[in-house]
């Protein structure tokens, strides 16, 4: 039962004459709820399936953040649209009214493992599954906060915004009060806006604290070195980082402090599209599991099989799971500074080599170009062609700040640690997405692995004709026309002129940058 204080917080918001408040419930009840509410059905494996239709990806041009003239270097423009905070407020008396006289599911967590740096959470929702999926992903205790928490998310997924009331683009909207530690999110029931809109405060809170906030995978070797995977949705940041011979930090959020990484989360958010129990062990049993919940997949009617190659629905397949689901993690959800940082890319365009050492000069252009390809289903609209396309700090969507900030970051911490950076492309090979095909993932794994192992060291490189990168001439294991992009290519001249064309396609957009100081170089 909730408590007094738990009332009095809901009213203070608005949310009155409520039904029955289901607080910190555990696992099997809110299952139960769920499936009782028609929310969602169990797989034969046991995990709770939800379909999140019409938005089966994030909303980004949805998104508002509120115009606080007091908040420093707020980064304007297509991702952070302004809002003003009288509109925010009536938003929020709108959303506050429409959870009020219902039951609602509210869940305590946490953001960030470090306590030097975390943040209460407090999740309240209408749907029984994002609240089991807001367990999996933060880090959940079973405690109430003892105050209030910090930030606070107020999720009405049947709630429709009119544009024309409530100066929107749409039904839906993701809406963020960086100052007050708010968030709205009307008309999605997509998970992933909610995990996201948390991440977008954190990376507004954590670089004036001198914190890194990464959109990147992180794990542990034996020896106790660190790596993380910078990408975007779709280029292999859980893959990558979920090993048998690793130890998983995390798979997609963390902060780099003077005492080293930490996650930010207490779960994955892995795509599931295409799983592959060979290729992907951890993620596969992790999905298999009772309290597991995946979002849009196929499931047989008869059997209750999950069709994990289906994209009937969409090609954006979730699954929300706690790190307690994946055997082989580090349970503090902290590691020393990383020895090896890897700048993940699907270029679809089939010309950037599969792996490259950046040097010095090189390392802020391309974490600032973030160059890769997204992945149809990931963001609405995009259809199923994939596009090439940048982000900056490969998460752009969730930067609140003006670039130069964590780029800034970044060089001093590298500087600091001596880390290595590595281009890895993910993508296409032997041509582009329509002539050539996906680089294998044992392969990736393997020059992973080749780097991680410190078997590089002794190694010679080539310049890349293009991009000037630094190639490894030959990898015990890789055929060796793979680190030769332009060699598995039929038509050379075509190579040429693509990769000339990306390269141009880099600089250009490399311009808006020049106006931010002291990241050039």
């Amino acid at each position: 039962m909730p408590t007094h204080a738990l009332k009095k917080w809901l009213e203070q918001l608005g949310i009155v004459h409520t039904g029955e408040i289901f607080f910190n419930a555990d696992t099997a009840q809110l299952v139960t709820q769920a499936i009782l509410n028609g929310e969602g059905q169990l797989t034969s494996a046991g995990a709770l399936a939800a379909i999140t239709a019409p938005y089966t990806g994030r909303s980004p041009n949805d998104k508002y953040v509120v115009d606080n003239k007091d908040v420093a270097d707020l980064w304007w423009g297509d991702v952070n649209r302004p809002v003003t905070k009288a509109n925010f407020e009536k938003i929020k008396d709108r959303v506050t009214a429409y959870l009020s006289n219902r039951a609602l599911y509210i869940v305590d967590a946490f953001v960030g493992a470090d306590p030097d740096y975390r943040l209460g959470i407090r999740v309240v929702t209408e749907f029984a599954w994002q609240a089991l999926a807001t367990k999996n992903q933060f880090i959940y205790t079973g405690e109430p906060h003892s105050e209030n928490p910090e930030i606070t998310v107020l999720v009405a997924p049947n709630l429709l915004l009119n544009p024309e009331i409530d100066s929107v683009r749409s039904n839906a909207g993701i809406l963020l009060d960086i100052k007050e530690k708010t968030i709205l999110i009307a008309a999605s029931k997509y998970f992933g806006e909610i995990k996201k809109a948390a991440f977008t405060l954190m990376n507004a809170y954590l670089p004036p604290l001198g914190v890194l906030p990464m959109h990147c995978s992180a794990n542990v070797g034996e020896k106790g070195d660190v790596a993380l995977y910078f990408g975007l949705s779709g280029t292999g940041k859980t893959t990558l980082s979920s090993t048998p011979d690793r130890k998983l930090l995390g798979d997609d959020e963390h902060g780099w402090a003077d005492n080293g990484i930490f996650n930010f989360e207490g779960g994955c958010y892995a795509k599931t599209i295409r799983l592959n129990p060979e290729l992907e062990p951890v993620i596969w049993k992790a999905v298999h599991q009772f309290g597991t919940v995946l979002e849009n997949v196929e499931i047989s009617p008869e059997t209750h099989i999950v069709d994990f190659d289906s994209a009937k629905i969409t090609e954006n397949t979730r699954a929300a799971y706690p790190l307690s689901s994946v055997d082989n993690i580090v349970p503090e959800s902290t590691a020393s500074h990383p020895s090896n940082i890897f700048f993940l890319t699907a270029d679809a365009f089939g010309v950037m080599p599969p792996v490259a050492k950046l040097h010095e000069d090189q390392i802020l252009y391309y974490f600032l170009s973030g160059y890769t390809s997204k992945v149809a289903g990931t963001e609405r609209g995009l259809g199923q062609k994939p596009q090439a396309t940048f982000s900056t700090g490969f998460g752009e969507p969730f930067l609140p700040l003006t670039p130069d900030i964590y780029a800034n970051l970044l060089k001093q911490k590298i500087d600091a640690h001596g880390t290595n950076i590595w281009l890895v492309n993910t993508g296409w090979t032997g041509g582009d997405y329509n002539t050539g095909y996906r680089m294998p993932l044992r392969y990736t794994r393997h020059m992973i692995n080749w780097i991680l192992s410190g078997e590089h060291q002794n190694a010679t490189y080539h310049l890349d004709t293009v991009f000037n990168l630094s190639v490894p001439d030959q990898i015990e294991g890789i055929p060796q026309e793979l680190l030769y992009p332009q060699s598995t290519w039929k038509n050379q001249q075509n190579f040429m002129q693509i990769a000339r064309d990306l390269q141009l396609a880099f600089d250009k957009n490399f311009e808006k940058f020049q106006s931010f100081l002291n990241i050039t170089e």
